[in-house]
């Protein structure tokens, strides 16, 4: 019995390790687009760590129909930003956005997704639960009324055999 969990310990443990190798870094060399979807009209942040000491890049927003833009050193190291606003007349889409190293000619992408909502709107429950458990005015006055007229039947007996207990007639 040990010796299959040792055995299931140790591969689950491979496995897991071999998923930590495999996985990138953020901000490896890559394109980073922030917000990742956006509207017409919108504004989007982009940033790489790819270009080096010098963190210039040229951008490249053709694709959505936004130009050409310039990445600038941040004051985060080796980082390199720009910014491009999404024209109005963008489509609904994926499009890529492309930044070229000034140093070295190194290509980086990134995906920005065009949407024609600004934000989700919350939507809430209208209506009513069916439970089973009616309110007092239920759908049809004539079973209302029945029910009313019961429950004043068993009060008056309950009250009744009350009284009759307390006299010692017994019941």
């Amino acid at each position: 019995m040990r010796r299959t969990a040792r055995l299931l310990t140790g591969g689950a443990l491979a496995v897991a390790a071999a998923g930590l190798v495999a996985a990138p870094a953020y901000g490896a060399g890559g394109l980073d687009v922030y917000p990742s979807s956006a509207v017409p009209g919108g504004q989007v942040t982009v940033n790489t760590d790819a270009c080096g000491d010098s963190g210039t890049a040229q951008g490249d927003a053709a694709a959505v129909g936004a130009g050409s833009f310039t990445l600038a050193p941040s004051a985060h190291e080796r980082d390199a930003f720009g910014q491009f606003r999404v024209p109005p007349s963008a489509q609904p889409g994926t499009y890529e956005i492309v930044a070229t190293c000034a140093e070295g000619g190194r290509r980086v992408t990134g995906d920005l997704v065009v949407t024609l909502a600004s934000h989700r709107q919350q939507t809430h429950p209208r209506g009513s639960v069916k439970t089973g458990v009616g309110g007092a005015l239920g759908p049809d006055p004539v079973q209302t009324a029945a029910g009313v007229a019961a429950l004043a039947v068993a009060a008056a007996g309950g009250t009744w055999l009350l009284h009759r207990r307390a006299r010692g007639d017994g019941i």
